[in-house]
This record gives C-alpha cells, sequence and structure tokens, in this order.
C-alpha cells in the first residue's frame, strides 16, 4: 500500500485531505484516516465497452445474471405481502415479505406462458397470473389452476416460482440470481468494515428518483466516482469544495470497492485567488440555504469548522449523543462504490446512487438518487418516499425533495449523451483515464473484466 501523492508534481497544489483533518478540531474516525493506493498502470479503456451490443449481452449473462446488486431498501416492503419488481435487462424479479421476517425473490413470470405476475410495486396476498389465473402464495407455492383438470401433467409441487437470492446488508436489500454464488458477505468483504454508519435504524428513505439517461450505464456511473469534473462541469463549488484534492482510496485486495473522500468547506485549488474564511461560509450557506443567509464567522474559527457545528447542531434532536461526529463525517462527500453498481456516501451526506442498463440497449441506462434523512426519535417512523421516474428530456428540478441538489444532478446528467454520442463518433480505440483522479474509474473495469472472462461468478 502507498500513500496519496504528496509532491507538487503529482497533484493539485493545497492542502490534502488527510492535512486538512490534521487541522480540524473534530477530527476523523480511524476509517477515515486510511490512505491507499497501488499503480494499475495506464491503459486504455475499451471503446466497445460503451457502445458494443455485444459487450452488453455479455454482460447480462456473465454480470447482471451472476453478481450480488441492490435491488431495494428494507423498508421499502415492511409489511407481509410488500413487494417490489426490480428489473435489470431482460431479467425481473419479485422481492416480497413473505413473512415477518423473510424475505424472498423470485422470477417474475408465470410458468404457464411467461406473463408478468407483477407489473407495480405494493401489497399483494398472492401472486395471481392476470391472463389465465395461475396463482402462488407468498412462499412460490403453486395453489391454483384454473381447470385444472386440463393439466394432469402439471404437478404442483414442481411447479414453484423460481428464486434468486436475497439478503440485506445496513437497510439495504440484495439480491442474486445464481443461486451458486458465493454469499453477499464474501463479495462485500472488508466494505462492511470501512462502512461504519448505520443506514438501517436511524434513518428513512426520503427521496427516490430515478431518470433515464442516454448513456451507457457505466459512462452515468463513472461520471459520479471522480471529482475530476467539477471545475468544468460545477463551477459554483468551487468556492466551497477540495475537488482537485480529493482522496482515492482503491486496495489491491479489494476488488469490489472503492472510496473518495472530497472535501466541503474549503475552496477549490482551481480558484486563481485566494478567499477568505467568511467567503467560504458565504458562498456555501448561499448554495444550499438560499441568497442572503449569512453567520459570521468568529474570530479565530474556519468555515469548514463553523459548518460542521451547524450541521451538528441540526442533527442533534433527531440524533441526540450521536450527532457529535467528527467535521469531515458532518461535511464532507464520503463515498463509496460497491461492484457493480451501488454508490453509497457515508457520514451525514446520506446520498445513494444506483447504475443499470435500461432494458437491452447499452446507450440507455437509470440511474437511481435515494436521499436517506433521519429519524426523529419522539415521531412515528415516516413512510419511504416513493419512486419519481424522470424521463431522458426531464429535468431533476420537476421533482420533490432534491433541493439544491437538482441543480447539480442537470449538470452532471447534460454531459452523458454527449460522451454516449462522441464515444459511438470516435475512432480512438480506447478512453483515456487519469493515473490517480480516475483511479476508481480504472479499479471497476479491472474487476468487469474478471466477470467478462468467467474468472468471477459461478461461485467465483
Amino acid at each position: 500500500m502507498t500513500e496519496t501523492p504528496d509532491s507538487q508534481t503529482d497533484r493539485s497544489p493545497g492542502l490534502s485531505v488527510q492535512a486538512v483533518y490534521d487541522g480540524d478540531k473534530h477530527g476523523p474516525p480511524p476509517v477515515l484516516r486510511e490512505v491507499s493506493t497501488f499503480d494499475q498502470g495506464t491503459d486504455d479503456i475499451d471503446r466497445l465497452r460503451y457502445v458494443s451490443q455485444e459487450w452488453h449481452d455479455l454482460e447480462v449473462e456473465r454480470l447482471w445474471k451472476r453478481v450480488w446488486q441492490m435491488a431495494c431498501r428494507e423498508e421499502d416492503i415492511p409489511e407481509v405481502g410488500d413487494s417490489i419488481v426490480y428489473d435489470i435487462a431482460d431479467s425481473s424479479l419479485i422481492i416480497v415479505r413473505s413473512a415477518p421476517d423473510e424475505l424472498r425473490a423470485f422470477h417474475n413470470s408465470c410458468l404457464h406462458r411467461g406473463t408478468t405476475l407483477r407489473v407495480n410495486d405494493g401489497w399483494t396476498p398472492e401472486f395471481r397470473c392476470p391472463f389465465h389465473g395461475f396463482t402462488w402464495s407468498l412462499q412460490g407455492e403453486l395453489t391454483a389452476v384454473p381447470c385444472s383438470w386440463d393439466f394432469p401433467h402439471v404437478d404442483f409441487a414442481d411447479y414453484a416460482l423460481p428464486e434468486a437470492q436475497v439478503n440485506t446488508w445496513n437497510g439495504w436489500v440484495f439480491v442474486n440470481m445464481d443461486l451458486g454464488a458465493l454469499p453477499l458477505a464474501d463479495h462485500l468483504g472488508a466494505f462492511v468494515e470501512k462502512f461504519p454508519w448505520d443506514q438501517a435504524d436511524t434513518v428513512y428513505k426520503r427521496v427516490h428518483v430515478a431518470k433515464v439517461l442516454r448513456c451507457n450505464w457505466k459512462v452515468a456511473l463513472e461520471a459520479f466516482i471522480e471529482s475530476h469534473h467539477v471545475v468544468a462541469t460545477h463551477p459554483q463549488l468551487l468556492t466551497m469544495t477540495g475537488d482537485a484534492n480529493t482522496q482515492y482510496d482503491v486496495w489491491e485486495d479489494a476488488d469490489t470497492w472503492s472510496r473518495m473522500i472530497t472535501l466541503q468547506g474549503v475552496p477549490s485549488p482551481h480558484l486563481p485567488t485566494q478567499l477568505s474564511e467568511q467567503e467560504v461560509m458565504d458562498s456555501m450557506l448561499s448554495q444550499f440555504m438560499g441568497e442572503g443567509v449569512q453567520f459570521p464567522i468568529p474570530e479565530g474559527e474556519t468555515a469548514r469548522g463553523m459548518l460542521a457545528e451547524l450541521t451538528r447542531s441540526q442533527m442533534r434532536p433527531y440524533l441526540g449523543d450521536d450527532a457529535d461526529v467528527s467535521d469531515s463525517e458532518a461535511l464532507d462527500s464520503i463515498e463509496y462504490h460497491v461492484f457493480p453498481n451501488f454508490v453509497p456516501w457515508g457520514g451525514f451526506t446520506r446520498i445513494n446512487y444506483r447504475f443499470r442498463p435500461y432494458g437491452n440497449d447499452p446507450h440507455q441506462c437509470v440511474m437511481d438518487v435515494m436521499l436517506l434523512a433521519p429519524v426523529n426519535p419522539s415521531m412515528p417512523r415516516p413512510k419511504p418516499g416513493e419512486v419519481q421516474w424522470l424521463g431522458p428530456d426531464d429535468s431533476w428540478s420537476t421533482t420533490e425533495g432534491l433541493g439544491a441538489l437538482a441543480n447539480v444532478f442537470n449538470q452532471d446528467t447534460s454531459n452523458l449523451p454527449r460522451v454516449q454520442r462522441g464515444l459511438r463518433a470516435s475512432v480512438k480505440d480506447g478512453v483515456v483515464l487519469g493515473k490517480y483522479q480516475e483511479s476508481r474509474i480504472r479499479h471497476y473495469h479491472a474487476e468487469l473484466s474478471r466477470w467478462i472472462s468467467g474468472e468471477r461468478g459461478d461461485s467465483q
């Protein structure tokens, strides 16, 4: 393991994440003090991974039908009979709470003539085919066949709905269509120790937006696992975000996850002039709380320290003493990537992303944004937010609950159709990546190669 580059020639000017941590009054937990990178080479990424139907078909067969993937939150299906439909390429699963302490995942296809059993999320007492009425229990057992006299060859005991594996971590429900795959815990590995924040009992899903994008799912994912794009795509954030000094952590012995930490409450090293602490404070408050909001910084304090304390004070009614976290946990973008397509954030910034193909079109995908919020212990637990669907031309600003993030997402996703179009038009065979700032992209592509080659999957 080597540390993040330290010299001015290896990274942008200004303080590194760890150097800023040294000056925080409320220092970070040990898990955020870890730094890891290693030499992954500088080879291009094959352009066909993003534009080829053949590559997409390989992903469907060798990745999506064999890998653990996040399907929903446990709170999405709290009562017996509650179900959600999870679609990925041609596959469709019904995840259902079949008993108070039991979740099951069934392939969403009638065993008679193939009709999808469920098209909407929600409660159901059973799975009844709308075409001819074949019916299965919540445990997947065949219970009714209209005109059963005409099906003497159908043994009810042999016609249970085919299942997928299902398991949970930290309030999230994962599925795997490969019944021989290794357990979820093996797939997550040390990630569960490196992500110490509770996303199950103390929070709920406040907002869920799903948007269809005109790009490959990997193009979308890659736009959200690096901060290299901030200077061109989000110039309004430069006064308060240490974008170019983001810490990127990839572990040579951890294939299925990575991390980046982007400092908040500090100016970008791209800015040509030094900002005062008050200017940093004012810019962050105006961006996320509206124009005219001011908070004078006492002498000897920093914008970062005061913003962190403001955040802690807002969280204390919900979390009590648990709100007394580090400045980094209160402020920073602490973002993990769990292979292949799940992106949870740590600390108080409880944003979560998911990226998946949209049907069998390699040029379209679905991006899910899920915002978690603290549960007030003195109030009933709120119901999770319902999915708000957006088409390719719909603005994130038309949804409820995203606030200032809607503009940021609009900026991000406006680039993506142009990336996809450019990749299709390119006469260059490969995509070039920065050695450090885009190291997480190269890291997950290495794991993707293992799945496509057959090194992963089928009990690995």
